[in-house]
């Protein structure tokens, strides 16, 4: 004969839980002119598309779209539709046609720079060449945009930096105020 537990928090409502994203709507935007032109796949878009469906996000279909302008058109697009979180691959460096950076900041009304500190941290750790990437986190309205490398391992090293504070972040831009 088993006995039965008693639940030592009934009726207490459950303690808020930040990272819980359910219901909210992601967009991804992939600048490679050559993946967009059909020369080689896209590597990263999956990878990100991935990350933010396991986090509960509602993701819309990957945009891949050439380096530049192009990049600010497709961020956008995906505004209007009042996404939580943008996240953009390709374009960082510093190649002439490497504009993701220029085209996303105009679109930011506040810069959010100790996310993309942690991020270049977290990759030279593993690469020098992780300094050299010029992308830009911050909020456009409630919309939490941010500009990964264009290599999977470089998206990998910004997902797990943003893995722990994706829901705080969405919560905060949303007016929450839990900390």
């Amino acid at each position: 004969m088993t006995t039965p537990s008693i639940p030592t928090t009934y009726g207490a409502p459950e303690p808020h839980r930040h990272g819980d994203v359910q219901g909210r709507k992601a967009g991804v935007v992939i600048a490679s002119t050559r993946a967009a032109a059909g020369i080689y796949d896209d590597e990263t878009g999956p990878v990100i598309t991935d990350w933010l469906t396991e986090h509960g996000f509602e993701v819309f279909p990957a945009m891949v779209v050439p380096d530049g302008e192009p990049v600010g058109a497709a961020i956008r697009a995906l505004l209007t539709q009042r996404p939580a979180v943008v996240i953009t691959s390709g374009g960082t460096g510093l190649s002439p046609d490497d504009r993701t950076p220029d085209v996303t900041l105009p679109l930011l009304d506040r810069e959010i720079p100790g996310i993309m500190e942690a991020i270049r941290r977290a990759g030279a750790a593993k690469t020098p060449l992780a300094a050299l990437s010029r992308g830009y986190a911050g909020a456009a309205g409630s919309t939490f945009i941010i500009n990964l490398p264009g290599s999977p391992k470089g998206v990998m090293d910004g997902l797990s930096v943003l893995d722990p504070v994706i829901g705080h972040l969405c919560d905060q831009l949303e007016g929450g105020h839990g900390h």
